[in-house]
């Protein structure tokens, strides 16, 4: 059924924008910047996973993967090598490419954080090169059929490790010490400074998270766009689209304008798949036009 496909695609597709859109949420209420070289992280992310299962299976850094070299010990090690390595990478950004900048007027974080992806970007191809690299799944690539709808087993794996992260970052941001801080920053940071909370911690903290969302999603997107340099910034672009739909400032509707722009990118797609883009970004547009927060953000109203 065509319907049903496209609805576990839209799912799949919009897990991805979700976790993605959660890291612009987490380092704008916390610092009000964000990292627009977001998409390089990601294609990172998918590239170092091809590597480390390379390593793993055959002893080489580069080369094509065959389904036999991809098993759950190889992707769980690309995994943690993805939460380390881009984590560190998350925490140079915000020494070299932010904090500098926070609190001060202009917009000079947008070109340092376009300029770090670039620099990535390029030693992403200085070392693995522009031609895209298939990675086949751990689960195979057969199609199951559920109530008439074909869905592949990555995209079911994408949809419940997505759900478990989001479902793991909302509980921690909301029930725990170290959420409570990072909202409390993300309040007021003189005050929260005046509350003990380490606000520099807190700011180095998001952008860690931020950037291992993205390698996460780099990860776990690759089986089934493959692993390129040149995947993240449309990925990116939408998870952004999806954070601004959904509202920015409240993590909880970009992980729902996430879903939703993947639904509609995806439903809209069976109808003319050429107009996905047209379609997504005019619905945005309409939809601010209504509500400048977003769906799910909520307007404060300013004393002057």
């Amino acid at each position: 059924m065509p319907l049903l496909q496209a609805i576990f695609s839209g799912l799949a597709l919009g897990s991805i924008y979700a976790l993605i859109a959660f890291g612009f949420s987490v380092t704008y209420t916390t610092t009000k910047t964000f990292n627009f070289g977001q998409g390089e992280f990601l294609a990172l992310g998918s590239l170092v996973t091809v590597s480390c299962v390379l390593m793993i299976s055959r002893g080489t850094f580069l080369g094509n993967l065959v389904a036999a070299d991809v098993t759950w010990v190889a992707y769980g090690a690309a995994l943690l090598l993805n939460v380390l390595l881009l984590g560190l990478i998350g925490s140079a950004l915000y020494f070299l490419a932010v904090k500098r900048f926070l609190g001060q007027h202009g917009l000079s974080w947008v070109m340092s954080t376009l300029g770090f992806g670039i620099i990535i970007q390029n030693m992403c191809l200085a070392v693995w090169g522009p031609a895209p690299i298939a990675l086949p799944s751990p689960l195979g690539d057969h199609v199951i059929s559920v109530f008439g709808g074909g869905v592949r087993p990555q995209e079911i794996l994408i949809f419940v490790v997505a759900l478990i992260l989001m479902g793991v970052l909302d509980w921690a941001l909301h029930r725990t010490q170290l959420g409570k801080a990072v909202r409390a920053v993300a309040h007021s940071k003189p005050v929260a400074s005046l509350m003990g909370i380490n606000v520099e911690a807190v700011s180095i903290g998001v952008f860690v998270l931020s950037s291992v969302l993205a390698g996460v999603a780099g990860l776990l997107v690759a089986p089934i766009t493959t692993a390129s340099v040149f995947i993240g910034f449309a990925l990116a672009l939408k998870a952004f689209s999806a954070a601004i739909l959904g509202g920015l400032a409240n993590p909880r509707g970009c992980i729902f304008g996430g879903f939703l722009l993947g639904l509609i990118e995806s439903l809209a797609g069976m109808w003319r798949a050429e107009l996905r883009e047209i379609i997504i970004f005019v619905l945005i547009i309409v939809v601010l036009c209504i509500k400048p927060a977003g769906l799910l953000g909520v307007t404060h109203g300013e004393k002057v």
